[in-house]
């Protein structure tokens, strides 16, 4: 019987994927090495495509232009993986909105940031450097910040959910209060200049929010 017509066969290999899946990763870790050390605007494709050992067009056939490289290598920081993760699907929020009391459910983000932080930090505030002077950084900047304001918004309705929360003060307003506080600014300032353990800046965290969000006696 002749196969002229006869569908055309999918071809899947593994082992392609676990390359282009390396490759991805090598480009990223590059782009990484490079927006840190050397800042976003001196750092170029070319010199990303030398560092991870792969062609210019093989970056933009896989990943994109230089801001796209840029809002994947923070992406990727944030999620702790290959892909960004939305919020909701991270382990740490699942636990965090699995357990019944509010101390719990603040002591999980606390931790949980303790172990972002360490790789976030500097390429966040890479980008809040070229958000200065690249258009395409400022508004990556101000999108992800936004969204960083809005899932805080969310952190704090799931506390008041326990019904320990604080009432004398708007919701959004603690929400501001906790975006502030968990921004690689803060912890730049406590870990990187005052010499801080992650564990101590997890403990004082849980602490500090413990007492500044939950009801009873703040005195």
């Amino acid at each position: 019987m002749s196969e002229v017509n006869a569908p055309a066969r999918r071809y899947h290999s593994p082992r392609r994927k676990e390359q282009a899946a390396a490759t991805r990763d090598a480009v990223l870790a590059a782009a990484r090495e490079l927006f840190v050390g050397e800042g976003y605007r001196a750092t170029t494709v070319a010199g990303i495509a030398r560092r991870a050992g792969v062609a210019v067009d093989t970056i933009y056939a896989t990943i994109g232009r230089k801001p796209d490289l840029l809002r994947e290598v923070v992406e990727t920081a944030i999620s702790g993986t290959g892909q960004a993760v939305p919020a909701e699907q991270r382990d740490y929020v699942v636990r965090l909105r699995e357990a019944k009391a509010a101390s719990e459910k603040i002591s999980i983000y606390a931790h949980a940031l303790a172990g972002i932080q360490p790789r976030l930090a500097p390429v966040y505030l890479a980008l809040r450097d070229a958000a200065g002077t690249d258009p395409d950084c400022a508004a990556l900047w101000t999108e992800i910040s936004d969204r960083r304001a809005a899932n805080m918004l969310l952190f704090v309705r799931d506390l008041a959910a326990t019904g320990e929360l604080r009432t004398d003060r708007p919701a959004a307003e603690l929400a501001d209060a906790v975006w502030s506080m968990n921004g690689p600014e803060y912890w730049v300032l406590l870990v990187d200049q005052r010499g801080w353990g992650p564990l101590q800046f997890a403990e004082w965290l849980a602490d500090a929010w413990c007492r500044l969000l939950l009801a009873g006696d703040r005195s």
